[in-house]
């Protein structure tokens, strides 16, 4: 059985190699064994926020674990990039091609879930989105409109032209607000800084320009929302979601009051728990 086992495994891991190979954006990384989950990080982030849940579900799920372009272990690619994304990790589905596939996606990594349980031809069977909207931009800018939103405009200026000190202390700043652990903001803050830093702020742009919503209502398969509570409270947060989901027909929310952005993070246990009576 193991020796099985282990050629399964070299298996899974030259088809990767392959796959990966034609692949311009993202770089994915398999581990364990049956039925396959893919996990996709947010924006700023790498494969290591899943170090722990991996390390869980490695044990009875083959886990693919995403690295995007330009967050540090990727090269950086041309610009527009998060399109590249979209359709690179779309590729990979159908090179996964299992029915039983359920995608993992946090904050921006949730929202990229959504777009590809719209697209018709891909084998999905379910989605677990962790504090992740499909269009954040609606949610930053009351009068949201994709067009209006460009490279060249000040604020991504100043972002590329900032002190690399200056730019350290914006990125702790983020940090704090997205997680509780001291230890885990230093290691958001080091995420962030090993941005290359015109993927950081060009790909912010594109992700801010991303709408799902009108494709919503094409999603069929069973949908999971994590919701984080701490900062905005459970009431406020359901009512963001409500807001912003209501092109899909149905869904599960569950809020946890305690955690922040990163619930993977802030909130293991509890996490993996909710995964659990999804994927074992």
């Amino acid at each position: 059985m193991k020796f099985l086992f282990k050629l399964s495994l070299i298996a899974v891991l030259l088809f990767v190699k392959q796959v990966s190979a034609q692949l311009e954006s993202v770089s994915p990384t398999v581990t364990g064994s049956g039925n396959p989950v893919l996990f996709l990080p947010g924006f700023a982030s790498n494969a290591s926020v899943w170090d722990a849940t991996v390390t869980q579900f490695s044990k009875t799920n083959q886990c693919h674990i995403i690295d995007y372009a330009g967050f540090g272990k990727v090269e950086p690619i041309d610009f527009p990039w998060l399109p590249t994304i979209l359709e690179d990790l779309k590729a990979y589905v159908h090179s996964i091609d299992n029915d039983q596939l359920v995608i993992v996606g946090h904050s921006m990594g949730g929202t990229i879930a959504t777009w590809l349980a719209s697209q018709s031809d891909l084998k999905i069977k379910e989605i677990i989105i962790v504090d992740g909207l499909p269009c954040t931009g609606a949610l930053m800018f009351p009068n949201f409109s994709p067009e209006s939103m460009t490279y060249d405009n000040p604020y991504n200026q100043n972002m590329l032209s900032m002190e690399d000190a200056a730019f350290e202390q914006m990125a702790m700043g983020m940090a704090q607000g997205m997680v509780t652990s001291s230890q885990h903001q230093l290691e958001i803050k080091q995420s962030i800084l090993n941005c290359d830093r015109k993927t950081y702020v060009y790909g912010f742009t594109d992700y801010l320009k991303l709408d799902v919503r009108p494709l919503l209502n094409k999603i069929t398969v069973p949908v999971t929302i994590l919701g984080a509570g701490k900062l905005y409270g459970v009431e406020g947060a359901t009512q963001t979601y409500k807001n912003q989901y209501k092109n899909l027909s149905s869904y599960n929310l569950i809020v946890n009051k305690d955690a922040m952005h990163f619930i993977m993070l802030d909130a293991p246990i509890w996490f993996q728990k909710q995964l659990q009576l999804i994927l074992v």
